[in-house]
């Protein structure tokens, strides 16, 4: 049986050239850093990947891309779909590719209910065979995930083995389902890693976030699994301001675009249209920011 996961999952964007074409170049790279960072685990395809503005064919060629250059680390492909049947599709294809898992929103729906959603996710694993990342982000899906309902879905397919908990706040909710699930279903926690010291302490087992700065958010999560808190905390809320100035909503993945192609990351930090691309006050507000954080020297 496959070790379960656990640490941090990259969330990785999907750099473009400037006529918007995929930059496979690009994305090789992010594929090492996230190696070289210490990271578990890379997603892609998901909303930092843009997914939603991608063709099939580009979606193919993405996931294609990291998990060829993955190196043994574990990569899941985000499979969100408007239909059960579209989500199987991509599912069947990504595991053909060679991801370890898939991360599946719920479909939109005019009126979603427990029994539909649980449906949704019944039906792909039927299909597939690799575990579902299940994301619990209803400001993106617009489907609200009760703590019971996510005790139900754990019980009652079992290949839905994960968790990623973007729905705010998210430390309290982590403890209701880990009183209901107990270990059976990691948690992990996204949102830019906003609230990933308060997750870690509440039981969640990592991150799956695209923070800028993957090897921060490996460094909390070794501290804590070690037993260091204070370390943990003081490096916590030290990046925090950053943070949350990365994840602002509306510009976040342009930002977060920005930051890589600063590190070197990324050639270009271009987002699709019509995404919104950060304004050059907004870069070099967040410039000076890295430099307050200390980043720089990292």
């Amino acid at each position: 049986m496959a070790e379960k996961f656990s640490g941090v999952h990259w969330m990785l964007a999907t750099p473009f050239h400037n006529d918007e074409s995929i930059d496979t170049e690009s994305i090789v790279n992010l594929v090492d850093k996230a190696v070289s960072s210490g990271c578990q685990g890379m997603v892609c395809l998901g909303v930092t990947g843009e997914a939603a503005r991608l063709t099939d064919r580009e979606r193919y060629q993405v996931a294609n891309a990291v998990i060829q250059r993955s190196q043994g680390l574990p990569v899941t492909v985000g499979t969100t779909a408007g239909s059960t049947a579209a989500a199987i599709e991509r599912s069947k294809e990504a595991q053909e590719l060679g991801a370890a898992a898939v991360m599946v929103s719920p479909p939109p729906m005019g009126k979603p209910n427990p029994d539909t959603v649980l449906a949704h996710y019944s039906r792909l694993a039927d299909n597939i065979g690799i575990p579902i990342v299940v994301q619990d982000y209803p400001s993106t899906s617009g489907v609200h995930m009760s703590p019971e309902f996510v005790a139900k879905l754990a019980s009652n397919v079992p290949a839905a083995q994960y968790l990623k908990l973007e729905d705010p706040p998210t430390p309290p909710k982590i403890s209701a389902i880990r009183k209901l699930v107990g270990d059976d279903m990691p948690i992990f926690g996204g949102l830019g890693g906003v609230f990933l010291l308060e997750e870690l302490t509440r039981g969640s087992a990592g991150a799956m976030t695209g923070f800028a700065y993957p090897e921060v958010l490996v460094d909390i999560c070794r501290q804590m699994a070690e037993g260091d808190k204070a370390k943990a905390e003081e490096l916590f809320t030290r990046c925090l301001p950053l943070m949350l100035f990365e994840f602002q909503e509306g510009i976040g993945v342009g930002i977060r675009k920005y930051a890589l192609q600063s590190r070197g990351f990324i050639e270009n930090s271009k987002v699709r249209h019509p995404g919104p691309n950060p304004t050059d006050e907004t870069k070099e507000e967040f410039l000076r920011l890295v430099e307050s954080t200390g980043l720089t020297t990292l």
